[in-house]
């Protein structure tokens, strides 16, 4: 469970806090009176949740690019952080076909560039104690087997995507290894395929749903015997923010890699999670296969998550159906223009009462 307490008053600086999963993480640390410091490009997508919840207001904001290594430094510098969460990536695997340069400068010299800012931080005599980088569960040489893989299974990754956050890995570890032995607690952590309201990404499974049954179409579908490990976004954010405490009050201990997955019982099919979606939409809503050419993606993919549950006491909360519940709560009620501000907050008390 988060410790409420613990963040309040802490600095926190988090790149990639625009976008979907950034938002609501800043939401959260804003809710428990956390000092955070956002470095990021422009909101992604347009609508954007934060856009919507007004975060600028609340967050001093650096939009800047991951790449840009001397804005990075300074903007770091700046904040004085004692926890670091990096988010900043191109997080998609369609796009990186089509943009694996970008893809690998952005996944890969992005994190070279967070870690040079941190050593340099800590050298200047400012005192970082955590930081997080997150990664995904796509970054493990994929087997396709039928059981989870392990934070000491082989990385690897077939699209430029996936690849790209394997070396996003190996980076970690060989700055881990060579400058931060003392003082700065370094971990990364791995998810699944996380949903939830407010993701206008292009390409993902529940953005698409929701955009194509908004204007009463029929959704379409790429590969429906597909198997992810489906959750919504609190629950990985709350291993986040758990692997954090433990990182700022153990240091190295804690310093590795982490998975942050559903239970298998939630690693479910394309064509399951859209039937769910349909029904709980209702006016109905339906779906197709599309049959066009599409490049590789996973077929099965699965994380053993007895590692974060067994020594940071971290659990998934919401099943997978609980998950698609808030996700259609949530976008019903910004089609109706409610305030989708104080529906994530609710969602997040919610959650972290459950």
């Amino acid at each position: 469970m988060v410790n409420t307490d613990f963040w309040r008053n802490k600095n926190v600086f988090v790149t990639g806090h625009t976008g979907f999963k950034g938002s609501w993480l800043c939401l959260w640390l804003h809710s428990l009176g956390a000092n955070i410091t956002g470095y990021s490009l422009k909101p992604p997508t347009t609508p954007s949740l934060f856009e919507l919840c007004q975060l600028e207001q609340h967050i001093p904001t650096h939009y800047a690019d991951i790449r840009d290594q001397d804005t990075l430094q300074k903007a770091l510098l700046a904040a004085k952080p004692e926890i670091v969460i990096h988010m900043a990536a191109q997080p998609l695997v369609r796009a990186s076909y089509l943009n694996p340069v970008e893809t690998y400068e952005t996944n890969v010299m992005g994190t070279v560039h967070l870690l040079e800012a941190v050593r340099m931080a800590v050298k200047k005599g400012i005192t970082i104690k955590a930081v997080v980088n997150v990664t995904t569960d796509k970054c493990y040489s994929n087997k396709e087997w039928p059981w989870g893989y392990r934070e000491t299974d082989v990385l690897g990754g077939y699209d430029p995507y996936s690849n790209s956050k394997a070396c996003s890995e190996l980076v970690t570890d060989a700055y881990r290894n060579s400058f931060f032995q003392n003082g700065v607690g370094l971990a990364s952590a791995r998810a699944g395929n996380v949903i939830g309201g407010g993701d206008w990404a292009p390409d993902r499974l529940l953005p698409d749903c929701f955009r194509t049954l908004s204007s009463g179409g029929k959704v379409k579908i790429r590969n429906p015997h597909a198997i992810r490990p489906w959750q919504h976004v609190l629950d990985p954010l709350s291993g986040y923010l758990i692997l954090a405490e433990n990182l700022y009050a153990h240091g190295t201990r804690f310093a590795e890699g982490w998975n942050f997955g559903p239970d298998d019982g939630d690693g479910k099919t394309v064509d399951w999670i859209v039937k769910q979606i349909c029904s709980k939409w209702g006016n109905n809503a339906s779906y197709e296969m599309d049959s066009g050419q599409h490049p590789h993606e996973a077929h099965y993919l699965r994380l053993d998550c007895s590692k974060a549950k067994s020594l940071l006491g971290w659990f998934p909360k919401w099943n997978v159906e609980q998950a698609i519940n808030k996700s259609v709560e949530w976008t019903k009620e910004y089609l109706a223009q409610g305030d989708v501000k104080t529906i994530c907050l609710q969602q997040i008390e919610e959650y972290s009462k459950s």
